[in-house]
């Protein structure tokens, strides 16, 4: 009963979720932020903003029923591990959070390693500033890629429709907290990020110095990024004096106006070295 009234509710519990975690990440920077804006909120929100609307319609068009349309289908067509298995969905919920959190985390590395795909991924990183609008700040073509991904996940895992819907408004969250522009207290932040990826692990990724853009891949927990060796505590310049970003892409026009983000993926390839592969003997920083 309560799995079938979470399913035919899923839009209206995304939306109260992420209205109450964007109000309370919004308010929290305003009362408290961690660093000064170097770009006008105002203009920034309204770019990363309409990029989230256009995403959000083009996925709509072209993914009508999206990764929860696809648990059902698996679900009702027997397809997938989990419906093999049968699993009762105390087991079933909990593993398929952390299954495809781990599936976020493999994907977020190979947006880094592969370069074609790193030309996507950078409108996310080159953001001058970090709040919470970052965290949804990505190009249509990655986020139809994604979605592509995760449905693929799901035919083969069949998980429970309320464990992706659960999954998904974890992950929703833990974005906009995790880029939230938050000044955590540094012992809170130490115990926090134990269980989840706090505001000050997260930003580290966004740094412009390339080996800690390429750390921190995780989301929603850290333990991926312990695991797999990929995790860094801190900037090697501090929190207050790191520059956020990417070197050289630092022109308004072309990384905060939505009309430079969505011809981003196609300029110029100097900046390909910032991908895990890149070219050897690279400077991994201007010092």
């Amino acid at each position: 009963m309560i799995h079938e009234l979470i399913i035919k509710h899923e839009a209206g519990l995304r939306l109260g979720v992420f209205i109450c975690v964007f109000a309370a990440v919004a308010g929290s920077e305003y009362w408290r932020p961690k660093r000064p804006l170097q770009i006008a909120k105002s203009r920034r929100w309204l770019n990363n903003l309409a990029l989230v609307i256009l995403n959000s319609l083009v996925l709509r068009l072209l993914f009508p029923a999206a990764a929860v349309g696809a648990a059902v289908f698996a679900e009702q067509h027997g397809w997938g591990i989990f419906n093999y298995l049968a699993w009762p969905l105390a087991i079933a919920l909990p593993l398929t959070v952390l299954l495809l959190d781990l599936i976020i985390y493999l994907q977020h590395v190979l947006f880094h390693a592969i370069p074609a795909l790193w030309r996507l991924h950078r409108v996310h990183h080159t953001d001058l500033d970090y709040d919470l609008t970052t965290g949804a700040r990505f190009h249509p073509l990655e986020i139809i890629l994604s979605m592509v991904i995760k449905i693929g996940v799901i035919f083969a895992l069949g998980p429970p429709a309320t464990a992706v819907i659960l999954f998904e408004v974890v992950l929703n969250a833990a974005a906009m907290f995790n880029h939230g522009n938050l000044a955590l207290p540094l012992r809170f932040d130490r115990i926090l990020r134990l269980f989840i990826v706090t505001p000050d692990m997260h930003r580290v990724h966004h740094s412009a110095i390339i080996h800690e853009t390429n750390s921190n891949f995780g989301f929603s927990v850290p333990w991926w990024d312990r695991l797999f060796g990929t995790y860094c505590a801190q900037p090697i310049k501090g929190h207050q004096n790191m520059t956020l970003g990417i070197h050289e892409l630092r022109n308004p026009e072309q990384v905060v106006k939505l009309t430079g983000l969505l011809k981003l993926p196609f300029a110029s390839r100097q900046h390909d070295d910032y991908a895990i592969n890149r070219r050897p003997g690279k400077d991994d920083e201007q010092q």
